[in-house]
């Protein structure tokens, strides 16, 4: 058992933060959780609660922050306004949580010299033509949201020059899993489909459907923000996150309908503004490092998540 380490978890009550909450309490930690419920939901970790420690508040809030972070063996970092429209529509709102909030958590954690592990984006490469993905790529944010996410591995890099603060930044593709809520304007692609065909509701694509994305589900993220705390790498290290494969929009849609035995109606937009068109991870270098690959494919991810079996697969590139 590991009750005498603590840690952390801000942003614990939303979708990526309730798998973390869970594998850590499966672990034998004890958990601390900061939210502010703008996007996350009690319910998310409702049977959690009699073993964790849950606060309602802001990172923002320095003080809260520094306060909550005095007795934890590490923060796990992942409370952010992680809408990429919605930063496009607000800049400043996201300047706001996002750079402010990653801040705050370094800062506490260069004053208590404990470890950081906090979620970047695959939205730092832009829309980069080099797949898969590796980490040695140049960033090109095309979005405030992306333009955060680098200001967060910038700052950890600096703080571990000048202050030697360990962190490890994960940078995630496409998650998707339970808690996913549908309704979100910023909910994964996944999430909102399945809504949409248990509502017998058509599907909405920005675009024609050929873009492709990596897909990986939230419990082996969460294996990953837990591996990526307890190891010892060099200070601001930043890993992918995938599942290193890759699908096209319409190969998605074919696989749902295929499993709820439907043929999906699909209504085609044009593309949205930070939208890219193709996305894919190489995820050698966290592999090699924290010995970590996903272990939940997406046709069973899929069907934990539809609640039947399927045999067909989506072929993936």
């Amino acid at each position: 058992m590991n009750i005498h380490k603590t840690f952390l978890v801000t942003g614990g009550a939303g979708f990526i933060g309730s798998h973390l909450v869970r594998a850590l309490v499966s672990s034998g930690y004890r958990v601390r959780v900061l939210d502010n419920l703008s996007t996350g939901k009690m319910e998310n970790i409702a049977d959690l609660l009699d073993g964790i420690e849950f606060v309602r508040g802001d990172v923002c809030d320095s003080d809260l922050l520094e306060k909550l972070s005095e007795d934890v063996s590490g923060i796990f970092h992942l409370a952010a306004l992680v809408s990429v429209p919605l930063s496009v529509q607000n800049p400043r709102q996201s300047f706001e949580q996002n750079v402010l909030g990653v801040f705050n958590v370094f800062e506490a954690v260069r004053h208590h010299l404990i470890p950081v592990v906090y979620a970047s984006s695959a939205a730092v490469y832009g829309d980069n033509a080099h797949l898969p993905l590796d980490e040695s790529e140049s960033k090109r944010p095309l979005t405030p949201y992306a333009n955060d996410k680098c200001y967060a591995e910038t700052l950890a890099s600096m703080y571990s020059a000048c202050y030697r603060v360990p962190s490890v930044g994960l940078r995630f593709f496409n998650v998707y899993g339970e808690r996913q809520d549908p309704a979100s304007p910023y909910s994964g692609v996944i999430s909102k489909f399945i809504s949409n065909l248990e509502k017998g509701e058509r599907i909405t694509v920005f675009g024609d459907g050929s873009q492709s994305r990596d897909f990986v589900y939230a419990g082996d993220v969460a294996e990953a923000l837990v591996l990526s705390m307890l190891s010892h790498q060099d200070r601001g290290s930043v890993f992918n996150v995938g599942s290193g494969q890759r699908v096209t929009i319409n190969q998605l849609i074919g696989q749902l309908g295929e499993i709820h035995k439907i043929t999906p109606e699909v209504l085609y937009l044009s593309p949205r503004h930070g939208d890219i068109l193709h996305s894919q991870a190489n995820i050698s270098a966290i592999e090699n490092s924290l010995g970590w690959r996903p272990k939940t494919g997406l046709e069973e991810g899929l069907r934990r998540l539809v609640g039947v079996t399927s045999t067909n697969l989506i072929r993936t590139k």
